[in-house]
């Protein structure tokens, strides 16, 4: 449980005027931030995440002073989950001027440390408003002007009235990446200079699905954290269908459909005929992503360490991971929003090189991911692995090599973990049989 603070337990930090503390593991270990005021890093991790985020908001509350703010949206807007079907939405906004795309644009965030992935998320001042996400076909006027926000080709311009001053809020949380400050709107003002031709044109078309327009947008070129924007301010579907969904969901949910319409044609593909690996190192996660020859299939493990966010156990690392066969699943996930990421990234990287194949992708993430920083991690940085040229392996064999190489945690553990991997060792082709009695594989 956290609990709420008056005041920062870090001795020469001055408490800002609307930022509220909430320290994580008090009922665990009262004393832990207490004895450690950043200095020793009890809790494991290799930069106090409390003190990263009081930094990033000391940034952003001295420009939201009072109850106005005017500035430009990224576009972003936000979409809550607790208390659907009643939720609570709103603009996200920047007290600066002009382009401030990057703000809300993960696709550009590969590359980028930690401070500056939290700083592009806690200068963004959430407005809030309660809805029910049935009145998406009805909107009230807020609501539209937050559907023509999710559809906007660039950054507009804004002015906003809170009924308060914007607060923030420095909890760890293990269920939500970093936010900046909010407060419920009162009056809100903007100007969409521009809208994106694609959407626009999906978001008047009422008589295609949810599914056809998210299909049609990704292979027009837009951006999947734009799609994933419109789908969630209830602007894509058949008129009648059409619903606000919380922006994790609508997340997952894109992430989901793309994946399938992108293995709808994977399957159809010849299979590959060879052990190909991409890795990576980012944020302090390691990547090795392997494509092995035959069918699709798929699956994705993580390995967290102590210390880190999913895994607050100070000894023992925590596995997890999921897998379909050659035609799919029915069932959500146990690893959640990381798995259809991870799974839309490999399957636009089958359809670039031409082959189906399994697809093995194991994530061991070190203390140094500090705090959780969305499912988009996953995907861009898969995306990213995924971009570099392969290493071509010869054997399973080799492949295990590589895998106890590039980790800490031994090879054994990965191996309990996995069943394609489980399946490539104990399951002989037909290739490999001809292999051995000297006939030529087709």
């Amino acid at each position: 449980m956290a609990e709420a603070l008056a005041a920062p337990p870090f001795p020469g930090v001055n408490p800002s005027p609307g930022l509220v503390w909430s320290i994580p593991g008090l009922r665990e270990d009262p004393t832990m931030c207490l004895r450690c005021r950043s200095a020793q890093l009890l809790c494991g991790k290799p930069v106090c995440p409390l003190l990263l985020r009081y930094h990033a908001f000391e940034r952003t509350l001295p420009m939201v002073q009072g109850k106005d703010l005017s500035g430009s949206s990224p576009p972003g807007v936000f979409v809550g989950r607790f208390g659907y079907p009643k939720v609570s939405f709103g603009p996200l906004l920047s007290p600066e001027h002009g382009s401030t795309e990057l703000l809300d644009t993960p696709e550009d965030w590969v590359g980028r440390s930690v401070a500056e992935v939290v700083g592009f998320r806690t200068s963004l001042v959430r407005g809030t408003s309660p809805i029910r996400v049935t009145d998406a076909e009805k909107p009230i006027r807020l609501l539209e002007d937050l559907q023509l926000l999710g559809i906007a080709g660039e950054s507009a311009e804004s002015e906003t009235r809170f009924r308060r001053p914007p607060r923030g809020h420095i909890a760890l949380s293990d269920s939500a990446p970093p936010f900046g400050p909010s407060a419920p709107i009162d009056h809100f003002r903007l100007d969409v200079r521009r809208v994106d031709p694609h959407l626009d044109r999906l978001s008047s078309d009422t008589a295609a699905n949810a599914r056809t327009a998210v299909a049609e947008l990704y292979h027009r070129g837009v951006r999947v954290s734009r799609i994933q924007r419109a789908f969630s301010v209830g602007t894509l579907g058949r008129r009648g269908r059409r619903k606000l969904v919380p922006t994790r969901w609508s997340i997952t949910a894109v992430d989901d459909l793309l994946s399938k319409e992108n293995l709808e044609k994977v399957r159809a593909l010849p299979e590959l005929g060879e052990i190909r690996v991409h890795r990576l190192t980012a944020l302090d996660n390691r990547w090795v992503i392997a494509l092995l020859p035959g069918i699709w299939r798929y699956e994705s493990i993580e390995a967290w360490y102590p210390s880190t966010f999913w895994n607050p156990s100070p000894t023992e690392i925590v596995m997890l991971g999921d897998h379909e066969g050659h035609d799919g699943r029915t069932t959500y996930a146990s690893i959640g929003g990381c798995y259809y990421a991870a799974r839309l990234a490999t399957s636009e990287a089958l359809l670039r090189y031409g082959r189906q194949a399994g697809v093995v992708v194991l994530r061991e993430v070190h203390p140094g991911e500090i705090l959780p920083l969305g499912v988009w991690n996953v995907r861009e940085h898969v995306r990213a692995a995924l971009q570099e040229p392969p290493l071509r392996l010869g054997s399973l064999g080799d492949l295990l090599g590589l895998i106890r190489s590039s980790f800490a945690i031994p090879l054994p553990r990965w191996l309990l973990q996995s069943a394609v991997l489980h399946e490539a060792r104990t399951q002989r082709r037909l290739d490999d049989w001809l292999q051995t009695e000297g006939v030529p594989a087709a």
